[in-house]
């Protein structure tokens, strides 16, 4: 049997109506991934359902960094650049064609955020806390050098710079990565499956949540001793559900992010950047595309639909040309876009940039577990705050069979690669498998390794197997294969969108393979005209959203 199939998806459901679960996770997001991943590895009996598709809020539209989070320093949060550090290099470890390594490019100017002396201790301070070692260590550049390292700074503003070590990733493909490795431990893991609401004992304690599976609008239980919430910025509306909302509660921000191709913001490498405003922003040169963000609002929208508007659009933009006077990007540059929210925990008088990134634990009278605040990169450790609060309910007798965490040990993708040295080598040896198929160009070798790491060797065989005249066409049919039975993609959406980042990297492609992915989905699932009307529009929906700025009043 192929894990992770959505051909499994009906015995998988059957396990979760006659399964009496240690460990009941509501999200699939990082969080719960991480949650479902430290749960399964230790021996613990656990499930997770996700309302839509794994990653399909929060987890899909960060700014896709494993990062220290330098500007914490500013805020004197040091236990948090102390994990944050420690684990990103865990992290890096665990996935190295996914969590990439970067030099990070931080120009130092007149009546910036940060000033040259300050920078340079910051930087040291910060790689002594993130334990960073050799060519990562911070480098500090004088003016020219720095100009030299990215010619489209302006010259009349820059003093200097530094470089110091970040990483970059895909956040969706992470989140999935993590829940492949659960599912490989026995966790029971299922998308589009919405908790509907919560059933209690005669003391009010939770014994089981109702549930409908939204691909056939079944209604079944799932019954567990623990139930933890990691839904992000829906965790209250869970809680407000079983009756446990408090004085602590989220606060949701908005963070905005604009793509362009790469020709027309050429940066070398990303740059963190001041905005006059005070803020900082990123510039990210990723495969053919250059992306930047992000704000960082007071939201109290549509939790399900978050969009751009015009304002955040000349926000970014107006930083842009400030920083880069000779590049002149207008809105019509733009290629594409996301939004997603921040659910950060609320402090009074605190402007949205002060809120601290830290998660915290809330744990109801009903013994349900939420989790929420946090970052991408402390995915791991929050994990395992939640699995400790677990193992608190337990007796000791159940606890004694239980492992250790070991997830700062196992590789989330196998075939695993020893390093990064690993991949670039089967990056190069990819560069020859895709020209022996007829793709003789770079890029998809560099889109394969970072996308799929050493699993693009099944989807070049596979492509094989199909007979169309266009190698990239026989390509992308294959990683559809492979989506749909090795990481249950179940619509469109989940392919274009979440398990190879299309929709934001590279729009032209979704457009252009839009009917030959459709057609094929078809296939495999006999979808009626209604389904797939529905994925259409649903996808027209997508698009429009990624390429429109919306107006303020827009909900």
């Amino acid at each position: 049997m192929i894990h992770f199939s959505v051909f499994n998806r009906a015995s998988q459901i059957k396990k979760l109506q006659t399964t009496k679960f240690d460990l009941a996770i509501i999200g699939g997001g990082v969080t719960g991934a991480g949650i479902a991943l430290d749960a399964a590895s230790r021996g613990l009996n656990a499930c997770l359902i996700e309302k839509h598709d794994f990653a399909s809020g929060t987890s899909n539209k960060s700014t896709k960094l494993i990062h220290g989070g330098l500007r914490y320093l500013k805020q004197f949060e040091i236990g948090l650049v102390r994990e944050s550090g420690t684990e990103r290099a865990i992290v890096h470890k665990l996935a190295p064609h996914l969590v990439v390594p970067e030099k990070m490019l931080l120009p130092l100017i007149e009546g910036g955020t940060y000033g040259k002396i300050m920078t340079s201790i910051g930087l040291k301070v910060y790689d002594f806390l993130a334990d960073v070692n050799g060519d990562d260590k911070r480098l500090m550049l004088n003016r020219e050098e720095t100009l030299n390292k990215e010619p489209l700074l302006n010259n009349n503003e820059v003093l200097g710079g530094g470089l110091y070590a970040e990483y970059r990733t895909d956040d969706a493909r992470l989140t999935i990565e993590i829940l492949k490795k659960a599912a490989t431990f026995g966790a029971t893991i299922i998308n589009y499956c919405e908790m509907e609401s919560f059933n209690y004992t005669i003391d009010s304690k939770i014994k089981s949540i109702n549930c409908i599976d939204n691909t056939t609008g079944n209604t079944f239980q799932i019954k567990a001793r623990n139930y933890v919430s990691a839904t992000g910025p829906w965790v209250d509306k869970l809680r407000a559900k079983d009756h446990s909302i408090s004085d602590k509660y989220l606060h949701l921000t908005k963070g905005v992010h604009i793509v362009f191709p790469h020709e027309k913001l050429p940066v070398k490498q990303p740059i963190y950047f001041d905005v006059p405003d005070g803020r900082m922003i990123f510039a990210i040169p990723r495969g053919r595309i250059t992306y930047v963000g992000t704000t960082d609002t007071n939201y109290s929208g549509n939790l399900d639909r978050v969009v751009v508007t015009k304002d955040d659009a000349t926000y970014l933009l107006n930083a842009i040309n400030n920083t880069f006077p000779s590049i002149n990007l207008l809105i019509d540059d733009i290629e594409s876009n996301w939004a997603g929210l921040r659910p950060l925990i609320h402090e009074e008088n605190k402007a949205p940039s002060e809120l601290s990134r830290k998660d915290e634990l809330f744990i109801s009278d009903s013994g349900l577990i939420s989790i929420a605040g946090g970052k991408l990169t402390g995915y791991r450790k929050m994990a395992h705050r939640a699995i400790d609060a677990v193992l608190k309910t337990m007796k000791s007798k159940h606890k004694k069979d239980l492992n250790k965490s070991k997830t700062d040990k196992t590789p989330l993708v196998y075939p695993s690669f020893e390093n990064y040295s690993s991949v670039n080598i089967y990056q190069k040896e990819l560069e020859l498998k895709l020209s022996d198929i007829g793709i003789s160009d770079s890029f998809h070798a560099w889109y394969l390794c970072s996308t799929f790491g050493k699993q693009s060797d099944i989807i070049i065989q596979k492509s094989k197997e199909f007979e169309n005249k266009n190698a990239l066409e026989r390509l992308i049919r294959a990683e559809l294969w492979y989506c749909i039975h090795y990481e249950i993609a179940n619509s469109l959406a989940d392919f274009f969108v979440r398990r190879t980042g299309r929709l934001y990297f590279n729009i032209p492609s979704v457009r252009q393979y839009m009917k030959i992915i459709s057609d094929d989905f078809v296939n495999y699932f006999n979808w009626d005209t209604k389904r797939m009307a529905s994925e259409k529009e649903n996808m027209e929906l997508l698009l429009q959203d990624a390429t429109t700025y919306y107006n303020e009043d827009f909900k």
